[in-house]
């Protein structure tokens, strides 16, 4: 049997990036490295570059997040790049939006643990929560899938003029550039891409900014939300 990799020592820009909640830091990577690793939730290779590749690559998201938002991070996972983005960013009201009992069990073992008030499990998918879950000003995710599948996802859980910002790698432009058309149809009015994380992490962390008008997800989503709404509203009366 392959011996577990040691999470090595924090370096010395977590203690800067997470202030104050450093030590729920230092659980929550503790939790990866062990109970994340034993029920697969990331590779016993990725223990050794945690802090670099994972944690603070993710917290310097809060660099492009508005002050005081609601968030979605869709496909939360482990919590990437949910609860590094919560424990910088105690403003923010952070739903963790992930499919898979295993994962939304962790989750919230994790939330609980480290006493994270502000955020919030919920198990499903983001084409299953349409209507159910409300509309949030900003949605976050990393490694989920292709940012055209991505945005189909995402963008219809926003509310008008909100955005999306996904941690994406070296072939962000690209990417962007592929999916211009089906994010024209998705009702995006804007994009660009960012890098963030000066001084703090090395390569910078890549996000792609998704600005969306009044119509998030674009006319057929707004029919879908709507009748959503509708259903509610009469089950509310019942």
């Amino acid at each position: 049997m392959t011996e577990a990799a040691e999470l090595p020592q924090a370096p010395a820009q977590a203690q800067a990036v997470f202030g104050e909640l450093f030590p729920e830091a230092v659980r929550y990577a503790e939790l990866l490295a062990d109970a994340g690793v034993k029920r697969g939730l990331i590779g016993p290779r990725e223990v050794p570059r945690l802090w670099e590749r994972h944690l603070l690559n993710c917290a310097v998201l809060s660099e492009v997040v508005p002050e005081g938002v609601t968030v979605c991070d869709v496909g939360s996972g482990a919590g990437l790049p949910g609860i590094p983005l919560a424990l910088v960013r105690p403003d923010l009201k952070i739903t963790l939006l992930e499919p898979l009992l295993r994962r939304t069990n962790f989750l919230q073992e994790v939330v609980e643990l480290l006493g994270l008030d502000h955020v919030t499990v919920v198990r499903g998918r983001a084409e299953e929560v349409l209507g159910t879950l409300q509309p949030v000003q900003v949605v976050t995710a990393r490694a989920v899938a292709p940012l055209d599948r991505l945005a189909g996802w995402g963008v219809p859980l926003l509310r008008p003029y909100g955005e999306m910002l996904a941690l994406k790698g070296d072939t962000a432009e690209e990417e962007l550039h592929g999916a211009r058309a089906a994010l024209s149809k998705l009702g995006v009015v804007d994009t660009e891409v960012l890098q963030v994380g000066e001084g703090i992490v090395d390569p910078l962390s890549t996000v792609v900014r998704v600005v969306v008008g009044e119509s998030p997800g674009g006319v057929r989503f707004a029919a879908k939300r709507a009748k959503a709404a509708r259903t509610g509203r009469a089950r509310r009366r019942r």
